[in-house]
Order: structure tokens, then C-alpha cells, then sequence
């Protein structure tokens, strides 16, 4: 049983969750683990707002359901003997460690995308930022709703001298990672 959760913690002068590279992070980390024989599945923010969760908003009471749900599909997904990926913005310390707890110790990575603002709102196809920074988005995480960033995960993901690391790169360190705590072994 083994959930990776990329999710994007953010220390809110110097990071952001939106475009960190949580998805493509996660992508990465599916291929890497496929090339190795172990069978995964991402469970994408994005996605999961479209189908099992579009009936919730950004409050914080629907972002908090929002991580439980994906938190309870992760579990049934580990159960099956999948390692599941999910990559979401969960802005809150809480709603992290109740999905920490629904598996056995050891079995919740926590991956923290520490990327600088800068690097967020550059890559932003949407216009998001700008439109939170204009005030015509309300509750946008890292802009006007905190964040509240891990105190102990596993992996922290961050530029090294001003330079992003590449996807290949980010998925290594986390594959790395999960092969010296075993979880990468033939069963």
C-alpha cells in the first residue's frame, strides 16, 4: 500500500500552488515507475475536479472535502497494490495529515513543490494570477488564501541556483527515494 501525494505546499512569499509542476511531476513519476514494471495511477487535481468532485467549489470546507475524497480513492487504489500518485494544491496542513493517517505508517509520501511565485505565475496559461492579484478570483491559494506548508515530508522539490529541475530529474529523486525505503521491489 503506498500513496505518493504531490501536493504543493507553499510558504507564501516564495512559493505558489498553481503551475509548480505537480502534474507534470506526477506524469513523470507514472512513466519512471511503468519503465521499472510497477503498476500506478495518477489521480490529477484537475481531473478529479471535472468528474468525482466538480460539485465542489474553494471554500475552505470544499477544499477540505476535496483532499478527503481524493484521500479515500488513493487508499482503494494502495489497497489494489497500486502506487497512487496524486497531484493536487491542498493548502491545508490538516486535511494532509488525515490523508497521512488513512494509510499505514510509512506508506504516505509527502512531496513539497517549494517553487518560487515567480516561477508559478510564469507559467500560467490561464491568467489566473493575474486574475486573483485583480481581486475577480476570490480564495486563490497563494495569492489571497494561505497555505500552510509540511512540517515533515518526505521529499522537498526546488530550484538548485535559480534552475528548475528537469521532470526526468524530479521523478528520479522520487523514485530514488522510494526505491531505498523498498517500495520499488520485486514482491
Amino acid at each position: 500500500m503506498l500513496c505518493v501525494a504531490i501536493a504543493y505546499s507553499i510558504t507564501y512569499a516564495s512559493v505558489c500552488p498553481c503551475h509548480s509542476g505537480k502534474s507534470t511531476l506526477a506524469c513523470s513519476l507514472g512513466r519512471e515507475l511503468h519503465s521499472r514494471g510497477k503498476l500506478s495511477y495518477v489521480l490529477d487535481g484537475d481531473n478529479l475536479r471535472h468528474g468525482l468532485n466538480k460539485n465542489l467549489g474553494f471554500s475552505p470546507e470544499d477544499r477540505t472535502e476535496n483532499i478527503r475524497r481524493v484521500g479515500e480513492v488513493a487508499k482503494l487504489f494502495a489497497d489494489a497494490g497500486l502506487i497512487c500518485i496524486a497531484s493536487l494544491i491542498s493548502p491545508y496542513r490538516k486535511d494532509r495529515d488525515a490523508c497521512r493517517a488513512m494509510l499505514p505508517d510509512g506508506n504516505f509520501i509527502e512531496v513539497f513543490m517549494n517553487m518560487p511565485l515567480e516561477v508559478c505565475e510564469g507559467r500560467d496559461p490561464k491568467g489566473l494570477y493575474k486574475l486573483a492579484r485583480a481581486g475577480k478570483i476570490k480564495g486563490f491559494t497563494g495569492i489571497d488564501d494561505p497555505y500552510e506548508p509540511p512540517l515533515n515530508c518526505e521529499i522537498e522539490i526546488q530550484q538548485k541556483d535559480g534552475v528548475c529541475p528537469t521532470p526526468n530529474e524530479m521523478a528520479g529523486q522520487v523514485a530514488s527515494y522510494l526505491g531505498e525505503k523498498g517500495f520499488l521491489q520485486e514482491q
